[in-house]
């Protein structure tokens, strides 16, 4: 049974009046919304509420889920909205990203490079390559950051990209290109890449 058809019984399920399947949901999915709502929200406890919000939300509203898109990316959408709407009524401006999200740079193209050997110099490099990168990410604007986000490191198909985050699939390729120009940009003089060089 695949991934989108396992979810959906555990809807099903849920719908007809399981709430522990619910449980089955949250702890397969509540790690790669709280790491989507943090890129937004960027203080962890807050993150977490908002996390805890979004699961609550997406458990009121699947009396009316029916299946059209995969149940992630319905959950994303919520939790984007989610995180919007408190970003909108704490007035908040995002902050720097911590030194947690250095992991999750590596999941990005430049990647093999911090994997490639671990000698002090490049575990200098693989360190100044993330802390680069979570720069770039935090400076672009949101909506950009959303979609490589969920591209990149939550590894969701344009298709989905487009449905989670409402917009036409047109608009979210160019999102994904613009952020990865901008954070390709930051990354050329660490990797000695000619300046003329398309990433």
């Amino acid at each position: 049974m695949g991934e989108r058809k396992a979810d959906q019984a555990l809807v099903q399920r849920i719908q007809a009046g399981d709430q522990q399947a619910f449980g089955l949901l949250v702890t397969k999915y509540q790690r790669k919304l709280m790491r989507l709502i943090m890129r937004l929200v960027r203080n962890p406890a807050e993150a977490e509420e908002v996390t805890q919000e979004a699961f609550i939300k997406a458990y009121r509203a699947l009396p009316g889920f029916r299946g059209e898109s995969a149940f992630y990316t319905w959950l994303y959408r919520i939790g984007i909205n989610a995180a919007k709407n408190w970003l909108m009524a704490n007035e908040r401006k995002v902050s720097t990203l911590t030194n947690a999200d250095n992991e999750e740079a590596e999941d990005f193209d430049s990647g093999e490079l911090l994997r490639d050997t671990d000698t002090p110099e490049h575990i200098l490099m693989s360190r100044q390559i993330a802390e680069t990168v979570n720069a770039a990410l935090d400076r672009l604007p949101e909506d950009l950051r959303i979609a490589v986000t969920l591209r990149e490191i939550d590894g969701l198909s344009y298709e989905e990209i487009a449905t989670a985050t409402n917009c036409p699939i047109g608009t979210v390729r160019s999102r994904i290109f613009r952020a990865r120009e901008a954070i390709a940009e930051e990354l050329k003089p660490l990797l000695d890449v000619a300046p003329d060089r398309r990433w």
